[in-house]
């Protein structure tokens, strides 16, 4: 057969079969709709729903305001357990799905891929309810502007809310326009900021003050702050464990540590396959919400790793390493990068995957059982849904042994061998979905995990990890100097937003320190510079969440929430790029805004940590330490070993222009130059030394 012949004879054929399989695949259901056609697994979830269904798009809002109908913006994503449930008792209505279809323009939208979207109607809807969630679903005038929302709703209230507000809008559009005009006018001035240079309250003082305010709210029995519900909040813990070392501040010191032990040894660590479940459903971190993020697996490996290299506690280096391993095994793309989040349910259940019955525990242990049961406190007080066990533990290891006789290394091997065995039996049953976009921001938190964990146990696979992963954003996620968002094969990849850069930049600084290679150095520069020039915002002082001002309000996202504030980590990428390039303009900038967010931070301080970690390096002495010469990595990871607040350490095998490093190469040695202000103690050969100046300046 011809070539040319063959070739379209192929081509049509593998055209067919595609046309044929999707017919195949939408056959099989009875309803479709076009986010059949998109690639977020949140999205696909809902791909046949009988509510007519689109993606966010500027072209579904142009139809509402030729249709002249209410927009309806339902907001999830993959792993939340009500979005589910929602979907199941409403969305996939035949009844409902006719109201919404013939009253609405319905929008489904991942808040993963979208979080600017996520970002305005949240702010609405904490303007609206006093309080948020997903999924959230808001309705609003074709322009865009909301004039209701909420979050989960039973069937017959989503219903009533459906036809009520259908109807406000039918019969009194005066009355729902100036409703939308005003709840849009509270999201904009929730992003007001004053801009200041008055440096005045950057000070030692304002930080104390802001910590002891906060220390009303701790739970000091049981860690983290008095809620019935208990999230780990890793800029928290961070910027507490800096300031209980900054400051000798012994009962800051002594709530971090409880409270990173409760963490341990709760429910909410995954002991037989390693990782942290999303959030604790009680106040004694025993029973979790089981979706597993990127997001907090990343940054808790960064703060368990800082905690071992001050408390020394066997625990944290085995969570750490214990949580490096699950990410490696049920995270990771083979072809680099990490997923975004794996489901809480499975089977329609809610951590179905996770527990255990005591009969399964005694089958798969055997003769290892009592000594497990005395562990983990397998008795019937500890019973969750009716006979189902989550793991956790009451005590150390060296505890546990002291009072069952029992010497550590064979404690540590029984573990070893109920995991081994509890792992090989839980592979058996049907997994939680997993959602594998790959996003840009998740990532470079997990680039810094990585980096900090390498500091804290000198284990150069960790060090190995944090570059792969750079090579993987690089791959996926960054074009001619702009980052995209998020990553999934054949996905259409909408720009970076203002997290995907500062979190980056971040990432590249730390990865910098620790490795000496300065082309990280350059692409955090270039970053960097991206950032502050497409996201600057004059009136406020600070950076915008996105790039284009397409939506009805600029979101200016200056609070923490289980990640970082993407403003504060700005503000620090500026204090160390600042000090890096002796850049004066940039430690100014930084300043500026924490000056700016003292109003907020002062009262708030478990809402504004990150930027209290940056008050830190701003108002306590921030030391510099440059080490030059061709024993430069060596005598770096000795100091890195060393945690130390509040210290930019940054090293050079080679002579180099920058101002750290100029006119201190020699070949006769490797020096460390320890440096505050613009001023260097004499320059010292070993790290012993260099840690003994930095104490005596």
């Amino acid at each position: 057969m011809h070539f040319k012949t063959l070739f379209y004879s192929l081509f049509f054929s593998l055209i067919f079969f595609s046309c044929q399989e999707k017919k195949k695949e939408t056959a099989e259901h009875k309803f479709t709709n076009s986010l059949i056609e998109e690639t977020s697994p949140y999205l696909l979830q809902h791909a046949h729903n009988p509510v007519n269904w689109r993606a966010w798009s500027n072209t579904a809002l142009e139809n509402a305001k030729k249709e002249d109908k209410l927009v309806l913006v339902s907001i999830g994503y993959s792993s939340c357990h009500w979005c589910h449930v929602m979907e199941k008792e409403s969305f996939e209505d035949e009844e409902v799905a006719k109201i919404m279809n013939d009253n609405f323009i319905n929008i489904k939208v991942d808040r993963e891929e979208r979080p600017d979207v996520d970002q305005v109607y949240m702010t609405a809807l904490q303007l609206i309810k006093g309080s948020g969630g997903w999924p959230l679903n808001v309705i609003t005038l074709p322009n865009g502007k909301p004039i209701y929302g909420g979050t989960y709703h039973t069937k017959e209230e989503w219903s009533q809310v459906l036809e009520k507000v259908s109807s406000l809008y039918k019969n009194d559009p005066k009355k729902a326009n100036e409703y939308a005009d005003m709840v849009a006018q509270g999201i904009q001035e929730a992003n007001l900021i004053t801009p200041t240079n008055n440096y005045e309250k950057l000070t030692k003082a304002v930080v104390t003050e802001s910590v002891q305010s906060w220390k009303n709210s701790w739970d000091i029995e049981k860690g983290g702050d008095q809620l019935q519900q208990k999230f780990m909040l890793p800029s928290n813990l961070n910027f507490l464990l800096d300031y209980a070392i900054l400051t000798g501040d012994k009962e800051a010191k002594n709530h971090i540590k409880n409270t990173l032990n409760k963490i341990a040894f709760g429910g909410i660590y995954d002991f037989v396959g390693g990782g942290f479940y999303r959030y604790s459903t009680d106040p004694d971190w025993k029973v979790p919400h089981f979706e597993k993020m990127l997001y907090d697996n990343a940054q808790l490996i960064s703060v368990f790793s800082k905690a071992y290299s001050i408390f020394k506690e066997p625990i944290y280096k085995e969570v750490v390493y214990n949580t490096i391993a699950f990410l490696e095994r049920d995270m990771k793309n083979p072809n680099g990068g990490y997923y975004a989040a794996i489901d809480a349910d499975s089977e329609g259940e809610e951590g179905k995957y996770y527990v255990w019955t005591e009969e399964e525990l005694k089958q798969v242990l055997g003769n290892n059982f009592e000594l497990f049961k005395n562990y983990f406190s397998i008795e019937p007080k500890n019973i969750w849904e009716h006979k189902n066990y989550v793991l956790h533990r009451n005590s150390t290891d060296a505890e546990f042994c002291s009072k069952n006789k029992l010497v550590n290394s064979s404690l540590q091997e029984s573990k070893e061998q109920w995991k081994t065995l509890l792992l090989k039996e839980r592979t058996k049953r049907i997994a939680p979905r997993l959602d594998d976009k790959i996003i840009t921001s998740w990532n470079a938190l997990l680039i810094s995990g990585f980096v900090d964990a390498y500091k804290a146990f000198g284990d150069t696979s960790f060090l190995d990890q944090a570059k792969k992963t750079l090579i993987s954003v690089k791959k996926f996620s960054l074009t001619t100097n702009e980052l995209r968002h998020s990553y999934k094969e054949n996905s259409k990849q909408s720009k970076g937003f203002l997290e995907d850069y500062s979190f980056t930049v971040d990432a590249l600084i730390n990865l910098y320190s620790a490795s000496l290679d300065t082309k990280h150095l350059d692409l955090a520069n270039s970053l960097n510079t991206k950032a502050m020039t497409s996201f600057n915002d004059t009136a406020s002082g600070m950076y915008r969440y996105n790039e284009n001002k397409d939506l009805i309000a600029q979101i200016i996202k200056t609070n923490d929430g289980v990640i970082p504030s993407p403003n504060a980590i700005m503000a620090q990428n500026l204090l160390r790029l600042g000090h890096i390039n002796y850049d004066k303009t940039f430690i100014e900038k930084s300043k500026s805004m924490v000056a700016a967010m003292i109003p907020m931070i002062t009262p708030n301080a478990s809402s504004y940590a990150r930027w209290n970690s940056v008050l830190l390096n701003t108002t306590y002495t921030y030391y510099e330490i440059a080490v030059v010469g061709t024993n430069a990595k060596t005598l770096s990871k000795k100091i890195h070993s060393k945690y130390i607040p509040n210290t930019l350490l940054v090293g050079s095998t080679e002579d180099s222009k920058l101002p750290l490093f100029e006119g201190r190469y020699t070949t006769d040695g490797t020096y460390i130059y320890v440096c505050r202000d613009n001023s260097c103690k004499l320059p010292v050969a070993t790290a012993d030394e260099a840690i003994k100046q930095l104490n005596g300046f």
